[in-house]
């Protein structure tokens, strides 16, 4: 029997909840929110680098974002995502910056997903 495992940080997506365009999924075994369509953030309590908060940005907004909440780092996996370690002192207080500015429609947070690879399928006889 699969057992389940309960991400410890679920509580960050409950910002999200009153928010009718939130969709939660599964990304690099980590529970991710999706606003308008845009990837914002995920969240996992796994192995370092995934035990944390992961904010969907480009490279361009590093700095400023950084700036405003010094905690945040490049992601040492996904270095066009920024990252903040559920070990880090202002974990919580980063937290709630990053969605506060996500409920705002904070432009500078929020990727489009990649779209998923259709899988070729064979026809028997190879047609």
């Amino acid at each position: 029997m699969p057992s389940t495992v309960r991400n410890s940080l679920a509580w960050i997506f409950e910002a999200f909840e009153r928010d009718p365009t939130f969709v939660r999924k599964r990304i690099f075994g980590t529970d991710a929110a999706y606003i308008d369509g845009l990837l914002c953030i995920a969240a996992g309590d796994r192995e370092e680098p995934w035990n944390g908060m992961l904010v969907g940005t480009s490279q361009d907004h590093h700095a400023t974002l950084v700036e405003e909440m010094p905690s945040l780092r490049p992601h040492p996996v996904l270095g066009k995502w920024l990252y903040v370690s559920q070990s880090d002192p202002a974990f919580e207080t980063i937290v709630e910056q990053v969605t506060s500015l996500v409920l705002a429609r904070d432009p500078r947070i929020g990727v489009e997903p990649k779209p998923k690879r259709r899988r070729k399928t064979t026809l028997p006889n190879g047609v």
